[in-house]
């Protein structure tokens, strides 16, 4: 089972871009998907969160400019951030709560992608 996230880079102050990370492997089903991310020095922190229902949430320093959203026929997480700012610069991490084969239920992370906001 794997997480292979993608999308990250470097973009000015107001850009914009999109993240996706693709789950694959044995996976019978998938709960929560969420976006993390950690910037130097600091903690990893959840960034948004999207439920097998559809429902969402964000951090208070993204809500209005980020936008999670999941395709389930793909296994896929997107997170769309617009209005990006230098605080936004971070490695970004998708996790997913997943039903694999032989092992059951269990949290698997992604490599992480980087996003650097230059002002």
């Amino acid at each position: 089972v794997q997480l292979q996230a993608y999308g990250g880079g470097l973009v000015q102050a107001g850009g914009s871009l999109r993240l996706s990370c693709a789950a694959s492997g044995s996976i019978f089903s998938i709960n929560v998907m969420d976006w993390y991310r950690q910037a130097p020095g600091k903690q990893r922190e959840l960034v948004a969160r999207v439920t097998s229902g559809g429902s969402t949430n964000y951090a208070d320093s993204v809500k209005g400019r980020f936008t999670i959203s999941r395709d389930n026929a793909k296994n896929t997480v997107y997170l769309q951030m617009n209005s990006l700012k230098p605080e936004d610069t971070a490695v970004y991490y998708c996790k997913a709560d997943l039903y694999v084969a032989l092992t059951g239920w269990g949290n698997y992370w992604g490599q992480g992608t980087l996003v650097t906001v230059s002002s």
